[in-house]
């Protein structure tokens, strides 16, 4: 009998969650910048879309990573920041990053030699 994937691996959850394509730009942006206005966000993630930055920030919203706060002014004024449940990947995001620095170099040597002359 086969496995469900969680069950198989469960870091597959956090996987889907955390490493979506443009979740981690985000968090990292919130993390390091703090609160943002949606055009900031968008100004300082390279080629995100408004439509999928708008879809990033729901779905984050959605699984408490990222707080929403509405300020109603003239004009509304909306600001996003980084949950304490977001600021926990922190140490991940550290590992990873040092994973990266240490490591990335002998991925690109291994995708030379696979993608090399057959």
């Amino acid at each position: 009998m086969a496995l469900a994937p969680e069950q198989a691996c469960p870091i597959s959850p956090v996987v889907d969650i955390v490493f979506s394509r443009w979740t981690t730009p985000i968090l990292w942006s919130l993390h390091y910048y703090g609160r943002q206005r949606f055009v900031e966000l968008e100004r300082g993630i390279a080629s995100i879309t408004p439509k999928v930055l708008t879809q990033r920030l729901r779905q984050l919203e959605r699984d408490g990573l990222v707080v929403r706060t509405y300020h109603a002014e003239i004009p509304p004024r909306v600001e996003y920041e980084i949950s304490d449940l977001g600021r926990t990947l922190a140490p991940l995001f550290a590992h990873l990053s040092e994973w990266a620095t240490t490591h990335l170099g002998e991925v690109e040597e291994a995708r030379g030699a696979y993608d090399g002359p057959r």
